[in-house]
């Protein structure tokens, strides 16, 4: 990696960002590590649990902001670990509702346990929580446009 002299304003308030996230992610990974699941699975878990709507393999994969096959794979694991389950839609036979199990309802309650991880931001006061909500959705409507930019280019 050069030397950080060499980086902008932006560069290095971006290397910034990504090393407060791999930290961050890191601490949740080891949190939920004591209770078996993973980062990917306890988000499969959260959005089944508070998704009012029924969910599909597609929509859950926009929440995740993950790619379907990889969302696919995912819960085809879970489900052989037994914490959700996947039926077959009544109505339109190509479409598969996701559901938790008792299984994964009770993972979920256990991963509720374990809250260190995700209350880092109790440091900050409610105005620095504030501010830092507002900068997370602006990098977020900025990520996807640049990633929706990429996408369209053409690979050299």
């Amino acid at each position: 990696m050069p030397d950080s002299r060499h980086f902008n304003d932006d560069e290095k308030a971006f290397i910034n960002l990504a090393r407060t996230n791999m930290m961050l992610q890191r601490a949740i990974d080891l949190e939920l590590s004591r209770v078996g699941l993973t980062i990917p699975q306890a988000g499969v878990l959260y959005f089944l649990k508070t998704t009012k709507e029924p969910l599909t393999p597609m929509k859950l994969s926009r929440r995740l902001n993950r790619q379907p096959h990889t969302v696919s794979a995912l819960v085809t694991r879970m489900e052989a670990q037994g914490l959700v389950k996947a039926t077959k839609d009544l109505e339109r036979k190509n479409w598969v509702r996701l559901s938790l199990t008792k299984k994964g309802q009770e993972a979920f309650k256990r991963q509720l346990g374990e809250r260190i991880a995700f209350n880092a931001t109790s440091c900050l006061s409610k105005k620095e929580r504030d501010t830092l909500n507002e900068i997370c959705n602006k990098l977020t409507a900025r990520a996807g446009e640049v990633i929706r930019q990429m996408q369209t280019r053409p690979s050299s």
